[in-house]
Order: structure tokens, then C-alpha cells, then sequence
């Protein structure tokens, strides 16, 4: 989440944006009941309108030696 939204914003984000992909629950209530993180991160981004692009987050290539 901090990738897309930034450190600050995205725990505002998980404490306080209630999801109702998640039953009404927020991010970090839904991950504290088991929800699958990755159910939960799809849920903030439909609410949050993050484009399909960015779902997966960024591509970071590999470190050559």
C-alpha cells in the first residue's frame, strides 16, 4: 500500500476506509479476522479507483551481480 499510497496515507487507508468489498470492515480488521491479503488489497483498490496497471504493484527488475 505504501508503494501506491504513500507511508502515511496508506495507514490512514487501512484503519480508517471502511470496505464494503469486506462485509464493511476495514483493511486491518479484515486482515486481523484471516482475510486474504490479497482479497483486501483489491478491495481498497476498486474503492479507490486504482487502475488495473497498478494492482500488482511496481516491476522491480532483479539485482545483477
Amino acid at each position: 500500500m505504501d508503494d501506491e499510497f504513500g507511508q502515511g496515507y496508506s495507514k490512514v487507508l487501512a484503519e480508517d476506509l471502511v470496505l464494503t468489498g469486506l462485509s464493511g470492515r476495514t483493511a486491518a480488521a479484515a486482515l486481523k479476522d484471516g482475510e486474504d491479503p490479497r482479497k483486501v488489497w483489491f478491495a481498497i483498490c476498486d474503492v479507490q479507483d486504482v487502475p488495473a496497471e497498478r494492482r500488482w504493484g511496481r516491476d522491480i527488475k532483479p539485482r545483477t551481480s
